[in-house]
């Protein structure tokens, strides 16, 4: 990886109003690489802001691309759009014989699920598996089919919050047979690798790590497909928006500051990847007790209030008991919604808010992106 690399890299970014990429537009005016720090300037001159940052984002996200390829580590990239006008000042009309062929966008590696929906979170220990499960089995309790995978390849949990342990992993050819349990399909790395062997990845390795995760587990048609992220703004998210066409996020956050300032990170993180935010989840907002009695623990509402800062929908807020905790450790997650004990049923209602709230932002996702079509209801 070197400067004459990274500029056949941005060959593949094309220039916001010139109708020719960003370096036959002679818009690169400086590339330096050393050590892992790529810094890209960026003639900007003319641009309407909301180019300005599409452009970055698109630049940044090409380096960082061709490092993966190259399997190098990439500490930094930094990109300064400037108000220097490019070479080219007026559109191509029409493509040039001496012009980079430009490269295609990647096809689609899930042509038969309608909805890919991402679950993350800035820091780790907010709960962000429990939101996950909990939202694919109350999608499946609907009557939708619904795929869930454990994205967190560094520390996976399904096979624990699932029961998967006993079940064997079944490989046909080359594609994996994921797990049919409780109305969910579900595949994790931590059923391709000994329980116990510590998961420690380069950035290449968790790139080929989670695309084999996608691409090559069996999900056949699904309406959601639901990823359980690792924690915090890494590689895996990176590889996510390459590979994966995405409905949105889901970004799960505790009440107090601490979480809410690595969630604002993780909301942030996903804009820049053009990832739509679909709402907040507040989890653990308070503790039923087997009393009734609610305690907040944590200060109840702060993650709501980030919301409203952030001008994002808020999904809901889901409390804590005892019983979330047994089912969570012995993959038994249906009593959530199925326990109707006056302990559980905050928990229960909480829950069925939220796989509400969802469907309806998924919902609008659909109609502002132009996926939503007809359906017909027949009784």
């Amino acid at each position: 990886m070197d400067k004459d690399s990274i500029r056949v890299a941005l060959t593949r970014v094309p220039h916001p109003t010139l109708g020719a990429d960003v370096v036959t537009a002679g818009a690169v005016s400086k590339i330096a690489y050393c050590d892992g720090y790529a810094s890209i300037r960026v003639a900007g001159g003319g641009l309407h802001d909301d180019h300005r940052r599409g452009l970055m984002q698109q630049v940044s996200a090409a380096v960082r691309l061709h490092a993966q390829q190259a399997m190098e580590a990439l500490a930094d990239v930094h990109v300064e759009i400037t108000e220097d006008e490019p070479e080219l000042k007026s559109p191509v009309k029409g493509p040039s014989p001496s012009a980079p062929v430009q490269q295609a966008k990647p096809p689609n590696p899930l042509p038969n699920v309608r909805h890919v929906i991402a679950v993350g979170a800035g820091k780790g220990g907010v709960g962000k598996s429990t939101i996950a499960v909990n939202l694919a089995v109350g999608l499946a309790r609907r009557g939708h089919a619904v795929g869930l995978m454990d994205g967190d390849i560094y520390g996976p949990s399904l096979p624990t919050m699932l029961g998967l342990g006993a079940m064997e992993t079944i490989v046909r050819g080359k594609m994996i047979e994921p797990f049919f349990v409780h109305g969910v399909k579900a595949m994790t790395i931590g059923k391709l690798v000994d329980s116990e062997r510590p998961l420690i990845w380069r950035g290449p390795m968790a790139h080929g790590a989670f695309k084999q995760l996608v691409e090559q587990t069996n999900w056949g048609e699904l309406d959601y497909l639901v990823i359980d992220l690792p924690p915090g703004t890494g590689d895996v998210a990176l590889t996510m928006a390459q590979v994966l066409r995405l409905t949105g996020a889901v970004v799960v956050c505790t009440p107090q500051r601490v979480a809410q300032d690595d969630a604002v990170r993780a909301v942030r993180m996903f804009q820049q990847l053009s990832i739509e935010v679909l709402g907040i989840v507040e989890n653990m907002s308070y503790f039923v007790g087997d009393d009734g009695r609610e305690y907040d623990l944590f200060g109840r509402g702060g993650a709501q209030m980030m919301a409203q800062r952030l001008g994002l929908p808020f999904l809901g807020a889901v409390p804590i008991n005892m019983a979330l905790r047994e089912r969570s450790d012995s993959g038994e997650p249906v009593g959530n919604f199925t326990d109707g004990s006056d302990r559980n049923r905050p928990l229960a209602e909480s829950l069925e808010r939220l796989v509400s709230n969802l469907e309806g932002q998924v919902a609008l996702a659909a109609l502002r992106t132009g996926q939503a079509t007809p359906t017909l209801t027949i009784r």
